[in-house]
């Protein structure tokens, strides 16, 4: 059965990563009906760029401060089954929306996102993220979507049903990131989320410190923020999703054990330093090389620069696990003791990309 896709593209000072997005939406295998960029008060030429382009360019009258707002701005010229986000910085495969496509030959299911990849591996920071990408989207992504409960449909490149979403008020604006709300609503209500790993999209993901902070700090509130709403739920009516949460949760809560335990062993218990050290890195060894090697065998990427790109994982590592304990602590505590509105200013994590 053919059905349509409208493509919304949020759009805030992109002038120059636009065009590279726009090619790979209109260059489809499987062409959208509609394509509509949300030139959110831009001070650039993002419009001006989006309406070479030939596709529709709506402009609200003032900045809307959240890509979701944006998004909920687009959703009512949509006259399509299913509407494609797409985030400004991402490049879809040329087959995406085909292989996306059979998700949805289960009625169950509402909402579905591909295998997101880094489109740039320049700086540590780029490089450390695209080792993540590697281990998460081949190891962790495919376990939940056997497990049926995908943890989240990647907010830059996922299919919704269209009616679902309208019916459900739009792109969800009550946390700051949606698309882990709506993942998790959806199972929630008995509906079916799908992750379809052959259908890949590449990400402009930070470049800087400064941005790496923003974003990470925005997506671990995001998460903790999902947790304080949706955790009883889950418990009840997903058990599954409810133990990758919780798993998680205990990943962020015990990795300062795990990352002090050579220090531990050494100084507080008096083993020897190197081979303390030599038995931690063979740990992280043995769990981490084997996923990034099929994952390099899958995208057909050298070897050796995936396995170069190692040791960039551990500053993002620190960042992450930073944002991660102070997203336990500001949305887990400080919140429910109303000693804080938590984390309502979205920011965008990275600069401008580069066409």
């Amino acid at each position: 059965m053919a059905r349509g896709v409208a493509v919304i593209i949020p759009a805030h000072d992109e002038e120059a990563g636009l065009p590279a997005t726009l090619e790979s939406v209109l260059g489809q295998t499987v062409p959208p009906e509609q394509v509509i960029v949300v030139d959110d008060a831009s001070g650039d030429r993002t419009g001006e760029v989006a309406r070479g382009y030939g596709v529709t360019v709506l402009r609200p009258p003032r900045n809307l401060g959240s890509k979701a707002r944006a998004q909920n701005y687009a959703l009512p010229h949509c006259s399509t089954e299913l509407v494609l986000a797409v985030d400004a910085d991402t490049v879809l495969a040329r087959d995406y929306i085909e292989r996306m496509l059979p998700a949805f030959d289960d009625p169950e299911v509402v909402v579905a996102a591909g295998n997101v990849q880094t489109r740039f591996a320049r700086t540590v920071w780029e490089r450390g993220r695209s080792v993540e990408y590697l281990f998460g989207f081949h190891w962790h992504r495919p376990i939940q979507q056997l497990a049926d409960s995908p943890m989240v449909c990647s907010g830059c490149c996922s299919v919704f049903r269209r009616q679902v979403l309208a019916d459900f008020g739009g792109f969800p604006e009550r946390t700051i990131v949606e698309d882990m709300d709506f993942t998790w609503s959806q199972q929630i209500a008995g509906r079916r989320a799908r992750y379809v790993g052959d259908a890949v999209a590449w990400a402009a993901d930070p470049e800087t410190l400064l941005y790496l902070r923003k974003q990470v700090w925005r997506w671990m509130a995001g998460f903790c923020q999902n947790v304080r709403l949706h955790t009883g739920q889950l418990v009840r009516r997903k058990p599954m999703l409810a133990v990758w949460v919780l798993l998680a949760i205990l990943e962020i809560i015990t990795a300062p054990l795990w990352w002090t335990a050579p220090f531990i062993l050494t100084l507080g218990l008096g083993r020897p330093a190197v081979p303390t050290a030599l038995w931690w890195v063979g740990a992280e060894l043995v769990f981490t090389l084997p996923p990034l090697i099929y994952a390099a065998r899958r995208r057909r990427l050298p070897l050796m620069s995936v396995l170069l790109n190692i040791p960039c994982i551990y500053p993002a590592k620190i960042v992450n696990l930073f944002y991660a304990w102070k997203a336990v602590a500001v949305e887990l505590v400080l919140v429910p003791l109303r000693l804080s509105r938590g984390l309502t200013v979205y920011e965008k994590g990275r600069g401008p990309v580069a066409a």
